[in-house]
């Protein structure tokens, strides 16, 4: 199918897919330095910041597809695919900005080994949800389709890896912290992370349904 063909020249919906892919790999990776550089006050201050500012440019990009997904008659795919996409997608980036949010507002002292694995599998995912959302246009190729498929199954093994962390990480937790306060807020921050990599495989489903439906 030729979705290009299809898609009116004032709707170009992948293009907009790509843009949002884009923000969110940009969050997720202010978001490790955030972690890498979370001693440093000046340096946090500027991270979550630029957190903020990649999950507002998401946002007017779900703003700008919502828009044209309702003025737009013949569109490329199924509506309630480019619906479930775009939000999952967004999902993504309020995760990434939550998760920045909240080391401030629970006054997290420091960064441990677990927040740091959380972090790393959470940029892997984003990233490669990025590579998935950017073989959508052109789906008619049958190596976009196998390439879309593999990095949606990589996804889904690196959420598999954050879960696993998650767990180990629980476990140390309410063996090791003494601080019942401390206890409340990592379990938070942890579990807070850990659903970053959950939405994300919800996406990958979400471009595989896609993939098969329409290749």
């Amino acid at each position: 199918m030729l979705f290009g063909k299809l898609l009116p020249r004032e709707g170009n919906f992948f293009e907009m897919f790509n843009q949002h892919a884009d923000r969110i790999v940009e969050a997720a990776r202010a978001f490790s330095q955030l972690v890498a550089n979370y001693n440093d006050p000046h340096l946090r201050e500027k991270y979550i910041s630029d957190v903020d500012n990649a999950e507002r440019a998401a946002d007017r990009v779900t703003h700008e597809v919502t828009k044209t997904l309702h003025q737009t008659f013949i569109t490329p795919l199924d509506r309630e695919h480019i619906h479930s996409l775009i939000n999952g997608m967004d999902d993504v980036a309020d995760l990434i900005q939550d998760s920045a949010e909240a080391m401030a507002l629970y006054d997290i002292r420091s960064m441990n080994e677990e927040i740091h694995r959380l972090t790393d599998l959470s940029v892997k995912c984003c990233e490669r949800l990025s590579d998935a959302v950017k073989l959508l246009g052109n789906i008619a190729n049958p190596d976009n389709v196998e390439a879309a498929i593999k990095t949606c199954e990589e996804i889904d093994r690196l959420e598999s890896d954050a879960d696993r962390v998650l767990r180990a990480a629980m476990s140390k937790l309410f063996r090791e912290e003494e601080d019942v306060r401390e206890l409340i807020k990592l379990k938070a921050v942890y579990e807070l992370m850990e659903t970053i990599s959950d939405k994300c495989e919800d996406v990958a489903n979400i471009i595989e349904g896609i993939v098969l439906e329409n290749s």
